[in-house]
Order: structure tokens, then sequence, then C-alpha cells
């Protein structure tokens, strides 16, 4: 199914994005943490080095991790967010406090670290990189990987911990996701793609795998590393990420500035919205799937709404906001 993308939504003035600024170069990673005391977090990774935390539903900043001293290619958070990991070009990966902003632990490596993760439990981490070679890290004896593994033949660009099968998979440039069992990091299987791959994710209930490779998007069930659908796009896919509930995903181009909405079940392009003033590296849903977040090539990360005109954080609709004045003037709603 490769169409002309045209934008298909009914009203593309009402449709406002939050924008989040202070990154001063390009946005390449985003994620979202589950929900944990009733919110959620979102944490950014950017080539000025500086990966931020900010507040899910609102994008409010709350912190910025200081301490590397190079691009950072990922970042991600722990299943509490308490915890975060990033990956960087200066050679290392590092876990942080997200309460205090200090480093817990920075592990060297040989070379430029693509992408990193977090066991469930958040006392290990997987990283992988330009060395080709895949490294587990404990937290409480940290001298020293605990594990390594190699295979790939070319640059890894992604790795995720999947804790509910025990294995973590890693993916990149050679065109492959290898699955790894994490009781001796043996590769327990494989999925090929036509192009190298650009991004990875698990979905938030841990069904799917989503990759992006070329001009075509993968959705690979999480138990048999099988493909359960592949959508072809027109143009060359750098993110996706799937809605909660797997009725729609969001999808962002390397060469493309448009944000994109599809529907799981057709692959039928459902709206199309321009926000961003350069290619859009990375989108995510958060964990309610109310918004979902992009990060581009023009530094800037943005918040969008999966219901446009829906009260929610900082989105109220006239009808919310004339009750709220009302209520101030003591004067009653209508039932």
């Amino acid at each position: 199914m490769t169409t002309t993308p045209q934008p298909s939504n009914t009203n593309p003035s009402r449709v406002i994005p939050l924008t989040c600024s202070g990154h001063t170069r390009p946005v390449v990673h985003l994620q979202f943490s589950p929900i944990t005391d009733g919110t959620y977090y979102l944490i950014s990774a950017c080539k000025d080095g500086n990966p931020m935390l900010r507040d899910g539903p609102t994008g409010d900043w709350i912190g910025t991790f200081m301490g590397h001293k190079g691009a950072v290619w990922s970042a991600k958070l722990s299943k509490d967010a308490s915890k975060a990991v990033t990956a960087s070009a200066d050679f290392t990966a590092k876990v942080w406090d997200t309460y205090t902003g200090d480093v817990l632990h920075s592990f060297t490596h040989g070379h430029i670290v693509r992408s990193t993760d977090i066991s469930d439990d958040g006392t290990r981490i997987v990283s992988g990189g330009q060395e080709k070679k895949l490294r587990i890290y404990d937290l409480n004896k940290p001298s020293e990987p605990t594990a390594e593994a190699e295979g790939h033949e070319s640059t890894i660009k992604s790795v995720i911990w999947d804790g509910e099968r025990n294995v973590v998979l890693s993916a990149g440039d050679d065109k492959e996701i290898r699955v790894w069992d994490l009781r001796n990091l043996s590769q327990v299987n494989t999925f090929k793609t036509e192009h190298s791959i650009t991004s990875m994710e698990l979905s938030a209930d841990g069904k799917y795998i989503t990759c992006t490779a070329g001009k075509i998007v993968y959705f690979l069930d999480a138990s048999t590393y099988q493909a359960s659908k592949s959508i072809a796009t027109a143009y060359d896919v750098s993110s996706v990420s799937l809605h909660p509930d797997h009725k729609r995903f969001v999808a962002g181009g390397s060469n493309d500035l448009w944000v994109r909405i599809y529907d799981f079940e057709s692959g039928k392009e459902l709206e199309v919205y321009k926000g961003h003033h350069g290619p859009i590296h990375t989108v995510s849903y958060s964990p309610d799937g109310e918004i979902y977040a992009t990060g581009s090539e023009d530094g800037t990360i943005r918040l969008w709404q999966t219901t446009p005109g829906k009260s929610y954080g900082l989105w109220q609709n006239k009808a919310t906001k004339d009750e709220k004045e009302n209520e101030v003037n003591g004067i009653p709603t209508e039932q």
C-alpha cells in the first residue's frame, strides 16, 4: 500500500501542538514512562548532549541531566521513573537518579553508544552501538559487564530489554533484529528486513515489537518474532509508535515534515499534521494514549492530542474554561 500522502484531517487549524523548547540541536529519541503515582514522564535524547526530563501530560521541564560530552542518541526511563539511562557519542552509557539528576553509574565503551535500556527491576542495563557488541551491566556489580555478545555485522541502533520473556533485542544497520537469551546471552531468534533498521520499540503492553526500515513499518509478534503486519509508506520512516489500544499508530519521516497517523488494522492514513520545521526523528505515545510526542531536527519536542479539542493537561476546551470561569464568578453550571 503506497499512496501519495495527502492531509486528511478535517480541520487542521484546530490541531495546536504544545511546543517544548530547551534543546539546541536535533532531538533524536523520546520515551514516555509508564504511569506511576498517578502521572507519567517524558525523557528526550538530543545531539546537544543534554537529555531532559519533563512532566508527561504538560511537557513542563523538570530537569536536565548534565555530564555527557557528546551527542546523546537514546534516553529511557525505568518502570518506576526513578532512574534514567542514556547512550552517547562520548563512548559512555550513563545511569541517572531522576530525583537528584546525579550520575549513578558511567560505563565506558570502545566506541559510540547508540542505544541502551534498563531492566524491569532497575538493576541491570543493556547497551549497544558502533562496536557491534551487546553488553549487560549489573548496577550492583558495576565494575565490568556481566555478559557480552557479538553477532551484528554493523552498528547497533536500538536495544530493548524484554523482562517478561527474559530476552534482550538488538537491531541496526545490518537489517536484522536479533533476540538474545538473558541467561547466557546466546542468540535465540532473528528477524530480517530489506533495509537498515532505523528504530525499534516494544509496545506499551509488550505484545508488539515495532520497527522501521526504509519505507516499511513492521509490527512483530513479541512472542514469536514473526511479522504480524507490515505497512508500506511513501517515505523513509524514522520512527513509529503504536497507540495503547492498538487502533492507530503515529509515524515520522527522516526526510518529511509531516506527522502522520494511521489506522492499525487497514494501514490507511487517517490524519496528517505539520508543525515541525525539520524532519521528525522520533515519535512516542503516552501510556494513557491521550497524547503523542514528536522530536525533530528543528530541536523541538511537540505534544499532540490524540483527540483534538478534548480537555486534557494544558488543553482545555472552551466549555470547560467557561465552567471554571462560572465557578469563580459564582454562576451555577447548567445541567
